[in-house]
Formats: structure tokens, C-alpha cells, sequence
């Protein structure tokens, strides 16, 4: 069979492998390492960016769909959407290992056992989603003592009732997008992204408001909407997956035994546990911040910086998927048995990130004015809206290039398996420094806006500096991320 036409039969979804290369000794889709070229980076990336998107137009439908019925339903909606995906923080962030497995089992060529970690994956989404259902009949009264207007507190308990069923479908995506994404093919879940926001969009305007003969069912018609959608995103890759679909030659369990092993799924959770531990914590940490350090000064100042952080959120993306693309890069390298390889792509990586941050970072200084009055509402308050976002989105250009560092540096130590370190990292940095000393500095000293905005400068480049002096100790190169993975069928 030629190189093309083996090729095809094994992607036939045209993943990433044309932008990966080959070699003459192996099939195509299945190179003896991915080169770190900026050309393989940026092929990884894209799809990831776009994929981290939907998700965001998804949160964003929701919220304009649901705005007609009122500021209690927007409240409800928007916040309930929140504390979902808080619950499924910790899942989300243990499936993300599955890529690290991944992209080393890959680098190692063993491909038929790298197919076993996906249904590990797919396991702890099954254990989210019953947990997520056991949960249920617990919101109403887990959100009573937040002290919620009656009818925010009843349209956020029923929308969570039904966001809820949720879960499993959400992990269980990222479970299967990190999983493909090892093995260099990103673009499935960009499809399963494409899916759940296409009819998530199409379910809130039929369910949200009375059309096509239905009532109209508000908070609850967008719970479901977003339920449904979820599901048939996950259904689109789980079916890619169960029909062996955009896998590199090799990968397939045609005529083989899959022969799932206890010891490996506790390996996943070993490694996998740490890093969903230190998403939720930082997660946790961040809203902690926003609500009670920033809360306290005011309805403006924190309207003020929930803008900064949705423009932010936006910058985000591509960094995120190019800190995620050189984490494949890294898995595959040490998998390949060349570490040594490790830090020109980190290093390739840090550059990239760096620079599209830092760009950013310039345009928030210079014209941060524009960008704020986006989000001005034209009514009395929209001047003092405009001075202090203002204000707090030019300082955020300072923290750009130390958020891109540590991003990039923390996921190619997730990729080599050094979880543990990361999240102790973000629970010293985060709870023991940043919370406190934003609070002291913000509360008792009355630092006000320059406070908020150097505590999280401050916090970010402590976090960079120290993955940094990390990475270059050398200790991940130490890690045994894989053990004795049984290869034998």
C-alpha cells in the first residue's frame, strides 16, 4: 500500500498527520516522533483553540437567550452554569492525563495499549455523571444558604437539576479529545465542539421562549438545551471512537483483546487526580478572589473586572491550545525515549505563547478604553464602568506573558507526569500567598483597584517562576509516567 493511500485509510477524517510527517520505515500516520516544528505546533493548536471556543459561545447563548426574561433568570442561568462547571472541574481536569498516556504510548508506538486508557478516561466520566445524579436532590438546599433571591434560587435549582445529567457527556468528551489529541489528531474534538454548540444555540430558541407551539420553559428550556447538545457532542466522538475512526494505523482493537488492567487505571487516577485537584483548587482560588476580595469594593469595580477576565478569557484560548499542542509534543518525545528533545519544544512552545500574549498585552496598554466599552451598558454608570476597567485591563497587560510562561511550562510537566508537584505549586502560591495577601493588601490596607491588579501579577509571576525553576531541575525527566504498560494481546 503507498504512503498516500495508507494515509487515507487510517485518517480518513483528515487529521493532523499531514502536518506531523512521516517516516518511510513506518505508515504515515504513524511517524517514529512528531517533529517539534512550529508548523507541527500550530497544526496541533488551531483546533483546540477553536474547540475551547464553542464552549465559550455556548456559556455566552445561554446567557443572551435567557437576557428577555429578565435580570433573576439571567442571574440564575449564568451562575448556575458556573457552579456545574465548578462540580465537573476536578473529572475534567483528572481526564486531561489521558493525554499524557497518550502521546507517550504514541511516541513508544504501542498504540493498541494507548487504546485501553481511553475507556480509563471514559470511566471516571461514568463515576462524574452518577455522582453528578446522586447530587440532584441536594442543590435546592446546598444553595440556600447563599442567600439567593427566591425566584434566583428556584430557576438556578432547577436549571442545575438538569445541567447536571450533564456531566458524564461533558467529561466524557475531554476525555476522548484528550485521548485523540495524544495521538495528534485534535480536529475530532474541535467536531464534537461544532455539534454541541450548533444545537445548543438551535435548543435555547426553541425551549427558552414560547415557540413552535411549546410554552416556554426559561432557565430550565436552557438547562435542557445545553443537556441535550452536550450529549450529542459527546455521541459524535464517542462514535468516531467506537468505530475506530481518525486513528492512526495501529491504534485499532480489530480482532484484538482490549484486556482492561486495574493497575493502570490506578495509574491514570494517580497522575490524573493531582492535576483535576489543582484546576479545582485554582478555580476555587480565582472565584474566591473575585467575589470576596474584589466584592468588597464595590458593584463597579467587580462588574469592572468581570470584564477584564472575559477579555482576558479571550486571549486565553490561543495560548491554551498552544500550551496543549507542545504538551503533545513533549508526550510523544519522552514516550520516543527523547527527552533531550523536551526542551527545544518547550522552549519553541514558550516563544509562541510568549509572543501572542505578550502582542496582547501591548494592545490592552495602549488602547484599553475601546476594549472596555464593549461591554458599556450607556447608562449613568457606564463612566465610572470605562475608568476603572480601564485602569485594570492596561495592568493586565503585565501579567500576559508570565499567565502564557505558566501555562506552557505546567503542561508540558503534566505531559511528563509531574502532576503532584503543579498542584502543591497552586495550593502554596494560591492559598497560602495569593488569597491572603490579596485580601490583607485590598481589605486592611485599602489598595483598592492597584491592589487587586498587582496581587494577581504578583501571584502569576510566582507561579511561572516557579514551574520554571522546575522544569530546569530536571526532575520531570525522572518520572515514570507509563510503568509496565502490558503490550502483549
Amino acid at each position: 500500500m503507498s504512503t498516500e493511500s495508507t494515509q487515507s485509510a487510517a485518517d480518513p477524517i483528515g487529521s493532523n498527520a499531514d502536518a506531523i510527517g512521516g517516516d518511510a520505515s513506518l505508515p504515515a500516520s504513524l511517524p517514529a516522533s512528531l517533529p517539534a516544528t512550529t508548523r507541527t505546533l500550530l497544526a496541533l493548536a488551531w483546533p483546540i483553540v477553536f474547540a475551547r471556543a464553542t464552549q465559550a459561545v455556548v456559556g455566552f447563548a445561554d446567557a443572551l437567550m435567557t437576557a428577555p426574561l429578565g435580570a433573576e433568570t439571567l442571574a440564575a442561568v449564568t451562575t448556575g452554569a458556573l457552579d456545574t462547571f465548578g462540580f465537573s472541574m476536578l473529572p475534567m481536569g483528572t481526564v486531561f492525563i489521558v493525554q499524557s498516556f497518550a502521546a507517550q504510548l504514541y511516541g513508544r508506538r504501542e498504540l493498541h495499549a494507548a487504546r485501553r486508557y481511553a475507556f480509563y478516561g471514559l470511566i471516571i466520566a461514568l463515576c462524574a455523571g452518577v455522582l453528578s445524579a446522586l447530587a440532584i436532590p441536594f442543590v435546592p438546599a446546598l444553595l440556600a444558604p447563599l442567600g439567593y433571591a427566591p425566584r434566583v434560587h428556584a430557576e438556578m435549582s432547577s436549571y442545575m437539576a438538569i445541567r447536571m445529567w450533564s456531566v458524564a457527556a461533558f467529561v466524557g468528551t475531554e476525555a476522548l479529545g484528550n485521548w485523540y489529541g495524544g495521538l495528534g489528531n485534535t480536529r475530532l474534538a474541535l467536531v464534537a465542539g461544532v455539534v454541541t454548540m450548533v444545537t445548543n444555540v438551535i435548543g435555547n430558541y426553541a425551549l427558552i421562549e414560547p415557540r413552535f407551539g411549546l410554552p416556554g420553559y426559561g432557565a430550565a428550556g436552557a438547562a435542557a438545551a445545553s443537556t441535550i447538545s452536550s450529549w450529542l457532542g459527546f455521541a459524535v466522538i464517542a462514535a468516531a471512537f467506537a468505530f475506530q475512526y481518525g486513528i492512526p494505523e495501529g491504534g485499532t482493537s480489530r480482532g484484538n483483546p482490549l484486556k482492561l488492567r486495574a493497575s493502570e487505571l490506578w495509574r491514570v487516577l494517580r497522575f490524573g487526580l493531582p492535576n483535576g485537584v489543582n484546576w479545582f483548587l485554582e478555580f476555587a482560588a480565582f472565584a474566591l478572589f473575585i467575589n470576596v476580595v474584589v466584592g468588597g469594593l464595590g458593584t463597579h469595580v467587580l462588574a469592572a473586572m468581570n470584564v477584564v477576565m472575559n477579555i482576558n478569557s479571550i486571549s486565553f484560548m490561543p495560548a491554551f491550545g498552544l500550551a496543549s499542542a507542545g504538551a503533545i509534543l513533549v508526550g510523544n518525545a519522552i514516550g520516543a525515549g527523547e527527552r533531550d528533545r523536551v526542551p527545544l519544544i518547550v522552549r519553541r512552545t514558550l516563544l509562541i505563547t510568549c509572543g501572542w500574549m505578550g502582542s496582547v498585552g501591548v494592545l490592552y496598554w495602549v488602547a484599553p478604553g475601546p476594549l472596555v466599552g464593549l461591554f458599556a451598558s450607556g447608562d449613568a454608570s457606564e463612566e465610572q464602568l470605562l475608568a476603572v476597567g480601564g485602569v485594570m485591563l492596561a495592568l493586565s497587560a503585565l501579567w500576559q506573558v508570565f499567565d502564557a510562561a505558566a501555562m506552557t511550562l505546567s503542561e508540558a510537566l503534566r505531559s511528563a507526569g509531574d502532576t503532584t508537584f503543579c498542584m502543591n505549586a497552586r495550593i502554596v502560591l494560591a492559598w497560602v500567598l495569593f488569597i491572603p495577601a490579596a485580601w490583607y493588601a485590598v481589605r486592611v490596607l485599602n489598595g483598592g483597584v492597584h491592589a487587586v491588579m498587582v496581587s494577581l501579577i504578583a501571584y502569576l509571576a510566582l507561579l511561572a517562576g516557579t514551574f520554571a525553576l522546575r522544569f530546569a531541575s530536571g526532575k520531570w525527566r525522572e518520572i515514570d509516567l507509563l510503568g509496565a504498560v502490558e503490550t502483549a494481546l
